[in-house]
């Protein structure tokens, strides 16, 4: 008889699952636990199940076991770091325990186990009946445990190497394996040993079973360490015929969410208990390599686990744990605004040079949804020239076209990029054969380059690299046709393909788009508000305090500890607005802590600077600061109401304004259904949507149909991921609200007038104040919602009366352009995607713009700009922006393109007004103690220097435009030339002050 491949496959599979049967020799039940100082019985319910609880019992191996054949199996209910200690010693070894670490070396022949549980799973998932499920000790016949796993990888191998002619040749050796076996057959010992068998299970009544069923005798161990050294040298022998094809590099990881499923409190314990684990396994298997990125989890270890955080220095001196990431996280790559990017770079890289002695050339961010096309050159500026990701490999629609190619930024830096497709839990990866083979497999780079990275050990919610995951590895080494594995640093394995010949790696210019999670750019838009102002609460009170010091104030605390509150927060899982409601309450406290301190320190900086102003005898005049490098309207809000003339204040300047006598800008008017100034005139319908948008310095409507059409899409139901997906069919159903409760003129003038509008969609409310200030060009639409409806989109439409194949958004340090039209399904897939303070329609000589002041979620299609507002899913959060939240969004038609029509002034505008205070004894006047000429650049950041008392004036520029640049600081100071973004001096040699979309930093000083 004659069987298939398959069927022989099969075969052996069912015979290695027998011999795993006989691995554990003997097994002895640890009895006499504790529960929170209690007594609890082995298989017992916990009496409780919230918060950290501590199990704890004596253990005593018997004597004539051997230490190096003894584990301990445990299964306690519960995520839990585990101590393992000696009796009579106060040392201890650690582990976490998780479903895929649940046996452990152990200590001694006594010693105690001390427990601290959750009754939660990796993912955190609620265990609902956590119990005292598991507890032996085991003597383990280590020659059935080595033969039953490299069995178990030869069949795997035959398996997924598919028609490969070694295939029977790999069969034949497992199958010749087996019959050298001698193979104990006792009836009572082999039913007992069998039992757990599946199909065992069915069986209507086993008949009675052996506590301890009897494990092979000598000689039948001899066999089976005899089998083992047969079938290595057939897969040597095989090897030497069907050589190892590929090179995979092979990094120990442990991703682990900073919040996601699980508060932070959470993940401080996670990382404890995966972080122990690493650093036993590099006892156990010195050849292990293990990576970790976060300059925060250390920084926390520091806090938490002093002992622990020692351990792996040493072993980050030692070389086998390797920091890599360069950043403060692992944050969104969207939303952040391009100084948020320089301060995790910055922040992290401090940290790690300060507490390891290292500075990380690759970047490691493998579960972003999209990446910015700003972050090469950032990377570049910070000394980091690789890129790790693996999250492109999600998008839906298009395959991203390379996995080890140059990816070049908006101003053209490149850095090298590298993914990979493992089909076996992604980054989260393993050694068994089908994660290796197919990670080789689907490696398009091998054309060019023969090793691909993969990263192994569970991971999401941590726990990291197993024991067989590298026992796996080092029997691998003896097979045929499979890639070979070594264990490897990142920054090795980068370092090497540098080498290629760089004209020969393809490239990928400007953004990553994820064709995927797009409803993270607004769900828990409650939460991006306040990170937004955190963003620019800080970035603004450094601005103000450094202003002060060219004033002559001394230099103030550093903002780093709120910063790094602002940091934490941009996490991939917590900014995006995919984790559990306790994340939020968390990030928004967090959020406003750091708001506080950046608005405190804002008067804080405002009284040092008014102090230094020229005396005068004014005894109530404004002193208004522009905190911008774009010439402001004076627009500024009082105690005594808002202010609009038609004053200018000039960029990084303060201008001191008597009180008394100033005179609105002219012309601005109001009704219920008008509002008008000098330069727009906006009609409001009945259905409350912007009826006319009509230009009056251009002669033109802004609008071709009604503006500012609320609309809310209840079949915002995705196939997966609620919180992070948006399907391209939801505006199958839509809902336009054109049914008004309430008309209300709140403002009449003669600064600002605003009409406020009340309207209701079943249990929520939405108001919305037309606000029209006399001297603006922008039409801003304060939005108040009080929401109370679940699995629910709500978005505002505005077609307007200009035609253009691209629209123009805001991203990080520059803009992005998009097609309006779907010509491609690359183009099609681009149905709601990431913008910052504004998105743009243009033609020649005129456009519209809408801005926001919170909101990154953009659609233009054809010649209709929509933006998200709020989404209500109901998972993980059941309760996603529920509740009240405000924030404000503006049309604003312009000349010219959003550049010359001054898009990015108002934009700024909007998100941080001109800073305003009354003042006595201050001489009217106007002073610029910075002055920034030349090409129109932007303000990114102008803060203290971390290490001297000089000031870090940051510019980019913005369009994609080049010139000259001159920077005259106030009398005494100096600019003392260009720094990184580590604020380290560097030479440039170009040929234009700034270039296209350069971000460029100097140093002030004395």
């Amino acid at each position: 008889m004659s069987l298939t491949l398959q069927q022989r496959l099969d075969r052996i599979n069912v015979r290695v699952e027998e011999l795993g049967f006989w691995r554990d020799r003997e097994v002895v039940a640890i009895d006499g636990w504790n529960f929170e100082g209690a007594p609890i019985a082995l298989g017992a319910f916990w009496p409780k199940k919230e918060g950290v609880l501590k199990l704890d019992a004596k253990a005593v191996v018997p004597e004539h076991w051997s230490l190096e054949d003894t584990r301990l199996s445990l299964d306690v209910g519960g995520e839990s770091l585990i101590a393992l200690q000696p009796e009579g010693s106060t040392a201890a070894e650690r582990f976490g325990l998780d479903p895929f670490h649940q046996e452990f070396p152990v200590p001694a022949h006594r010693f105690d186990i001390l427990i601290d549980a959750v009754a939660r799973l990796p993912f955190g998932e609620p265990v609902r009946e956590p119990r005292l499920t598991r507890a032996f000790l085991l003597l383990v016949d280590r020659p059935v445990e080595d033969l039953e796993l490299l069995l178990r990888q030869v069949a795997e191998a035959a398996h997924f190497l598919g028609d490969h002619e070694v295939v029977p040749h790999l069969i034949a050796a497992a199958e010749q394996t087996f019959a050298a076996l001698d193979w104990p057959s006792a009836t009572e010992d082999y039913v007992s040993r069998t039992a757990p068998q599946r199909g065992q299970q069915k069986i209507w009544q086993l008949p009675p079973l052996k506590p301890n069923p009897a494990g092979l005798r000598q000689d039948q161990r001899a066999s089976v360490v005899a089998a083992f050294a047969s079938l290595r040298e057939k897969l040597v022998q095989l090897k030497a015929r069907y050589p190892q094809q590929g090179k995979l590099a092979i990094t120990g990881h442990a991703h682990i969410d900073l919040a996601w499923l699980w508060p932070y409190a959470e993940t401080r314990r996670k990382a404890r208990r995966t972080f122990h684990t690493a650093l036993q396994l590099m006892e156990a298997f010195p050849d292990f390599v293990f990576n970790q990125s976060t300059a925060a989890y250390y920084a926390q270890i520091e806090e938490d686990d002093p002992a622990l955080f020692k351990a792996i220095q040493a072993q980050v001196k030692n070389g086998q744990w390797e920091t890599v990431g360069a950043m403060w996280v692992e944050p969104d790559t969207n939303m952040p605004t391009g100084e948020s990017f320089v301060r995790q770079l910055l922040y992290g890289q401090r940290y790690f040079e300060k507490k390891f002695g290292v500075r990380h050339r690759v970047c490691w961010l493998p579960d972003c949804f999209g990446f910015s096309g700003a972050l090469p050159q950032l990377l570049q500026q910070a000394g980091v020239d690789s890129f790790f990701t693996i999250k492109v490999n999600w998008s839906e629609t298009n395959k991203f076209p390379h996995d080890l190619f140059w990816w070049e930024g908006l101003d053209g830096s490149r850095v090298l990029a590298h993914t990979f497709d493992n089909p076996v839990r992604g980054y989260n990866g393993s050694t068994e054969p089908e994660a290796i083979i197919g990670t080789w497999k689907n490696f398009r780079g091998k054309v060019i380059y023969d090793e691909s990275l993969l990263a192994i050990g569970y991971g999401d919610g941590g726990g990291g690299v197993t024991p067989e995951m590298l026992r796996r590895q080092a029997q691998l080494a003896d097979f045929p046709a499979v890639p070979a594995l070594t264990g490897a640093r990142v920054e090795d394995f980068f370092a090497r393909a540098h080498e290629i010949p760089a004209k020969t790696l393809p490239v990928w210019s400007g953004e990553i788009y994820l064709e995927l999670h797009r409803a993270t750019l607004t769900t828990q838009s409650g939460t991006k508000k306040k990170h937004r102002e955190a963003e620019r609460a800080l970035i603004t009170a450094e601005t103000i305090s450094s202003l002060a010091m060219l004033f002559g104030a001394d230099k103030p605390e550093s903002l780093e500890t709120a910063w790094r509150a602002v940091l934490k927060n941009e996490f991939h899982d917590i900014l995006p607005g995919s984790g559990i409601r306790e994340v939020y309450v968390d990030a928004e406290n967090e959020l406003a802590e750091a708001r506080d301190v950046g608005l405190a320190r804002q008067r804080d900086a405002l009284d040092a600077l008014i102090a230094r102003l020229p005396k005068g005898e004014a005894h109530d005049v404004i002193v208004a600061v522009n905190p911008s490098l774009s010439e402001r309207p004076f627009r500024v809000e009082t105690a005594d109401g808002p202010l609009a003339t038609d004053a200018t204040v000039a960029p990084l300047g303060v201008a001191v304004i008597g009180a008394h006598g100033i005179v609105a800008s002219h012309g601005l008017t109001v009704s219920e259904s008008l509002l008008e100034n000098a330069h727009i005139r906006v009609e409001i319908g009945k259905d409350g949507a912007i009826a006319s948008l009509y230009d009056k310095r251009a002669g033109r409507e802004a609008l071709e149909g009604r503006g500012n059409q609320l609309w809310v899409y209840p079949m915002d139901k995705p196939r997966n991921w609620d919180a992070w997906d948006l399907e391209d069919d939801y505006e199958a159903h839509g809902i336009e609200l054109t049914e008004v409760e309430s008309v209300e003129i709140v403002e009449r003038g003669p600064h600002r007038a605003a009409v406020k509008i009340v309207k209701r969609f079943r249990d929520s409310t939405i108001t919305q104040t037309y606000s029209l200030w006399a001297n603006a060009g922008r039409i801003d639409i304060k939005t108040h919602l009080d929401w109370h409806d679940r699995r629910v989109l709500l978005r505002t439409l505005t077609p307007v009366a200009v035609r253009s194949a691209y629209a123009t958004f805001e991203c990080a340090f520059g803009v992005v352009c998009r097609p309006t039209h779907t010509n491609t399904s690359w183009d099609a897939a681009k149905f709601e995607v990431p913008g910052h303070r504004f998105a743009d329609l243009a033609e020649p000589g005129f456009g519209v713009a809408l801005l926001n002041d919170a909101k990154y979620g953009h659609s233009v299609h054809d010649n209709v700009l929509g933006l998200s507002l709020l989404r209500s899913p109901i998972y993980p959060d059941p309760l996603a922006d529920e509740g009240e939240q405000s924030f404000v969004y503006a049309l604003m038609p312009h000349g010219g393109d959003w550049f010359t029509g001054g898009v990015l002034r108002e934009a700024e505008d909007l998100n941080q007004p001109l800073l305003a205070r009354k003042a006595t004894g201050v001489a009217v006047g106007a002073h610029v103690p910075l002055v920034v000429q030349g090409h129109a650049v932007a303000l990114a950041g102008l803060k203290p220097a971390e290490d001297s008392a000089d000031i870090v004036l940051r510019v980019y520029e913005p369009a994609g435009g080049r010139g000259g640049l001159t920077v005259e600081p106030a009398s005494g100071w100096s600019v003392k030339g260009d720094v990184n973004l580590l604020e380290e001096s560097v030479a440039r040699d170009k040929p234009h002050g700034i270039l296209p979309f350069e971000v460029r930093s100097l140093l002030l000083g004395k």
